[in-house]
């Protein structure tokens, strides 16, 4: 299985349960790798694989548009959206608040699936 990477994309979105996390967006750090068909590589075609571009418009689309309790919940969304509409076969995906709290510099979640019958890398990717 080939990946795709993304890493250091940063969004404003609202999640967070405490009130001042629900009045305004805040800055986030998400960091992607996800699974992508083999045909890409040999046949040289954007249609043969996912595209990040498309990827990145979606999920900063989906997180200007919503509100999040939980880190977890967002990124279950983002995992499944990955899933769902770009048919990738396995997600990791690390979220960070950024600056969230007095002398922590992220606090995040990191999560790892793959669809029913996709084995998860052994190496860090």
């Amino acid at each position: 299985m080939d990946f795709i990477f993304i890493e250091e994309l940063r969004v404003h979105a609202r999640v967070g349960i405490y009130p001042r996390e629900r009045q305004a967006a805040q800055l986030l750090e998400l960091n992607l790798t996800f699974g992508v068909p083999d045909a890409a590589a040999r046949r040289d075609d954007i249609a043969d694989t996912i595209d990040y571009s498309k990827v990145i418009q979606r999920i900063c689309a989906e997180l200007e548009a919503r509100h999040f309790n939980l880190i977890e919940t967002l990124g279950e969304f983002v995992v499944n959206m990955l899933f769902e509409e770009f048919g990738a076969p396995w997600v990791k995906i690390r979220i960070a608040k950024i600056g969230v709290m007095k002398g922590v510099k992220r606090v995040g979640v990191f999560i790892q699936r793959s669809r029913e019958g996709v084995l998860l890398p052994d190496a860090e990717g």
